[in-house]
């Protein structure tokens, strides 16, 4: 894969095309969806506070007139409420093209969703998981259909707590942050294997932000969270939004993006710079890690991705 200093500038056209984006009012989905609309993408703003994505939908459009988006309420971490989005979209699309799953929850206290789940887990892996298996029929039927799961670099430090999953016996916000970003690269990855084990149209992406300064360091993170990674971790390290999209932006747009890989920003320590090609963990591409956490989650969601069961 070469990327040799991409950048917005670099997104194709993309009229004629449907991107549904998570967790789209703000931060990284925010600049995603706009960067995504100015190239001619209709973009559904998959969003919890629907007030706020009409809110944003409004500022884009009067900042860029003619841009098509829709906005649609879920909350990734009930269940419920992404079986209401996905039925909402099968009554009113017949295909989706590309899906971004950005949206995230950082260093929370230990809280459990509305189906008894811890809740990073819930709102980072169960409810996107739940989503893709949701909307894979629409993604069949999709031109050049792609999903971008939003991992971290932070993945690398956590591991899949197959024995407590909602930290009952023992829980860090943070650990437990590292906990669903691991899983959201297993997800990825595992979903990219079987994906080509049945010859499937969709293909996987994953990508990561690096260093970024966004609201998910100071909104619903623990105090001395915030303090840390909001009030002395952004202004020292953190890139500014706008760049720290371009790998998910590369995943779902540009031709020359592998399924299957991870792109990241290609500076020191993957923190910051332009996209480039970075290697997941070895939890993150081990078969049977995918495995178990491929059969927890549909445990757990309720929901199996009956295309791939085939071959798996």
């Amino acid at each position: 894969m070469s990327v040799n200093g991409w950048s917005t500038d670099q997104i194709p056209d993309l009229s004629g095309r449907t991107v549904v984006v998570t967790g789209a009012t703000a931060g990284l989905g925010l600049v995603t969806t706009r960067a995504l609309a100015v190239r001619g993408a209709r973009v559904v703003l998959a969003v919890r506070n629907e007030e706020r994505g009409h809110r944003v939908a409004a500022d884009i459009t009067a900042a860029q007139a003619g841009v098509d988006l829709e906005v649609r309420r879920i909350d990734l971490a009930d269940l419920d409420s992404v079986r209401t989005f996905a039925d909402g979209m099968h009554a009113d699309h017949g295909r989706v093209d590309v899906l971004i799953n950005n949206a995230g929850v950082m260093a929370l206290p230990r809280t459990l969703s509305p189906q008894g789940h811890e809740m990073q887990f819930a709102t980072n892996h169960l409810g996107h998981f739940a989503l893709t298996g949701l909307l894979l029929d629409l993604l069949v039927a999709g031109e050049d259909p792609r999903v971008v799961t939003v991992t971290s670099i932070n993945h690398r430090q956590g591991k899949v707590r197959f024995a407590d999953p909602t930290g009952e016996r023992g829980y860090s916000p943070m650990g437990f942050y590292n906990t669903s970003k691991l899983a959201n690269a297993i997800f990825g990855y595992e979903l990219h294997r079987r994906l080509s084990a049945v010859a499937s149209p969709v293909r996987s992406y994953l990508a990561h932000p690096g260093y970024t300064a966004t609201n998910l360091q100071s909104s619903g993170s623990t105090p001395i969270w915030r303090f840390l990674l909001g009030r002395i971790g952004n202004p020292l390290l953190a890139q500014p939004v706008d760049r720290g999209v371009w790998p998910q932006l590369f995943a779902a747009t540009d031709a020359a993006a592998r399924p299957g890989q991870l792109v990241a920003p290609g500076g020191p320590g993957e923190l910051r710079g332009h996209p480039a090609p970075a290697k997941l963990s070895a939890a993150a591409t081990d078969t049977e890690h995918g495995r178990r956490l491929w059969e927890m989650s549909e445990q757990a969601t309720g929901v199996r991705f009956d295309a791939l069961r085939q071959a798996n």
